[in-house]
């Protein structure tokens, strides 16, 4: 599966960096195993010590909450005793009460300097005296402000079940002005009849230390743990990445004809099994390449041999019907029928012995070109006059479809000329009496000729095999044109001998179309072709049904 980018990657990364490391990661097998490797190396470091964090966490606020709420029940247990022993209260005895009790508690109980005591005067009521005024007190530097109003509402709301305690978390005041995260525990106290809220403020700054401490010890080892999994893992990728890039290599030497390439083979572990076997598959496949090879050479001689050998003896036989023939008129009708069918069959004799000389020049690499400039257009006019009488008796209609400025190419003109007929007389052939449209185009790097049918067309096997010497899709066909079955392979080798491209491409029951390119000059290196091939390709102009030949001008 290939890999794509997002929108708004490609819009905001470099383009050539990005696409250096995309094409890294789909070439390196050794990149990925590390990458992924590392990365989910990373996810499981990061989920634990998020975990392992936490439970540190609870367990350190735990113990302080514990702690600070057991002070404060103390604390709360003392002042309530200090209250009950006081029968008659004054506003001024109560503010002298309340003193003495933050006094009393501030200083017992706790490291010194740890909490603060704060005890507050709860709500004003109507009842109270206009003279009556009860004041806040508080051991430190924090103020009623700094008690979260929701822990106020919390205890006040609970004044008639004295005793019990309530607490949170917030932002209080140091000694040094600064802020710092606090636990404030509060419990409602009576003194006097007279509502008060008692705060204890318990700073957390040391706690808070302690747990950047194991963030940070957390983060630093489960980096060192990850970039350790990544050293293992490119270790392990290396041992196992190299014996499979030193076979792909020589995978590409076997590929370019150097059998002899073997792998070299270090222990007894699976690699090693690896290279053994792949070791048997190259000498087995050295073996049976040279075994082709020679059969294939000796077919090439054996079919070269017999195309020579047989020419004189067709020779022979030729003149003799000749002679036969030329006195026809005098034979009886059965004999001069057979004399016919000897001139017919020789006709095709001679045909496949040409078509056989030629391909035994190809396998000997004997063939070679005579380029001259020559326009396509000019080539294919030729071709479809010639055909003209093979169209008409199948029903065809041919039309050439050709811009009204030249397609030249420097290309040998008797060589491209049979390229062109075989594509029209297999069009009509198999164009079930259906239009035949010859298509022909240039741009600035190559020409191209196109011949399409609407017959009986091919499927994607046989468009890939279309051009194998003596195959045939339907073996059974009738052949009413004397096909060699070798005019498509020859097609193919001229086409490439000029550097050019022969392409087929069919849909069953809905034609066939043959695409020929050729670059302008000889040498040159084919980019594309300026006709389409495929789904894409141009449609038909007509529907014929009677002979007939169009020639359509392209601006």
């Amino acid at each position: 599966m290939r890999l794509r980018l997002p929108r708004f990657l490609n819009r905001v990364l470099p383009a050539r960096p990005w696409r250096r490391v995309v094409a890294a990661w789909r070439r390196g097998l050794r990149m990925r195993v590390v990458t992924t490797t590392v990365v989910l190396s990373l996810l499981v470091v990061a989920l634990l010590g998020t975990f392992l964090f936490a439970q540190v966490r609870d367990g350190v606020l735990g113990a302080k909450v514990d702690s600070a709420l057991a002070e404060t029940r103390s604390g709360y247990q003392f002042a309530q005793a200090t209250v009950e022993q006081t029968q008659e209260w004054t506003p001024g005895l109560v503010n002298s009460r309340a003193s003495t009790i933050v006094g009393r508690l501030a200083s017992g109980g706790g490291e010194a300097g740890r909490r603060e005591v704060l005890l507050l005067p709860g709500p004003h009521e109507d009842s109270d005296p206009p003279g009556d005024v009860y004041s806040s007190y508080a051991s430190g530097v924090n103020t009623p402000q700094s008690i979260p109003p929701t822990l106020r509402r919390e205890v006040q709301g609970q004044q008639e079940g004295q005793g019990r305690t309530y607490w949170a978390y917030a932002m209080a005041d140091d000694r040094d002005g600064t802020r710092v995260p606090a636990l404030i525990v509060g419990a409602a106290l009576e003194v006097g009849a007279k509502p008060y809220e008692l705060y204890y403020v318990f700073p957390l700054d040391q706690e808070a230390q302690t747990l950047g401490l194991v963030r940070r010890t957390l983060a630093v080892a489960g980096l060192a743990l990850v970039v350790l999994v990544g050293l293992i893992a490119y270790v392990v990728a290396r041992t196992v990445v190299t014996p499979v890039r030193m076979a792909a290599r020589i995978a590409e030497r076997l590929a370019a004809g150097r059998l002899e390439e073997r792998m070299h083979i270090r222990g007894e572990d699976d690699l090693a099994r690896l290279a053994a076997s792949f070791n048997r598959m190259a000498r087995s496949l050295q073996s049976q390449i040279r075994r082709l090879e020679d059969l294939s050479r000796l077919q090439r001689r054996f079919v070269s041999d017999v195309s020579h050998e047989l020419r004189t003896p067709l020779t022979t036989v030729r003149m003799a019907a000749d002679v036969l023939h030329s006195y026809v008129s005098s034979f009886p009708p059965d004999v001069a029928r057979s004399s016919e069918l000897l001139q017919a069959q020789l006709d095709r004799f001679e045909d496949l012995l040409a078509d056989l000389l030629e391909i035994s020049r190809f396998d000997a690499g004997a063939a070679v070109l005579d380029p001259e400039p020559c326009d396509l257009r000019a080539i294919a006019r030729r071709v479809l006059d010639a055909t003209e009488p093979l169209a008409e008796r199948r029903g065809s209609t041919l039309e050439l479809v050709a811009p009204e400025q030249a397609c030249t190419a420097d290309v040998d003109g008797r060589r491209i000329e049979r390229i062109v007929r075989n594509l029209v007389v297999n069009a009509i052939e198999h164009g079930e009496g259906k239009p035949v449209v010859v298509t022909v185009a240039a741009d600035d790097e190559a020409v191209a000729l196109s011949v399409q049918d609407s017959g009986v067309g091919l499927s994607p096997e046989e468009a890939g095999r279309v051009f194998d010497r003596f195959w045939r899709a339907d073996p059974s066909r009738a052949r009413q044109t004397g096909g060699t079955g070798l005019g498509l392979s020859i097609a193919l080798e001229d086409a490439h001998l000029h550097g050019g491209e022969l392409e087929a491409y069919g849909e069953p029951g809905r034609g066939a179309q043959f695409r020929l390119t050729l670059p302008r000059r000889a040498g040159q290196e084919l980019g594309g072709s300026p006709i389409p091939l495929g789904p894409d390709r141009p449609r038909f102009l007509a529907v014929g049904a009677p002979y007939q030949r169009t020639e359509v001008a392209r601006g």
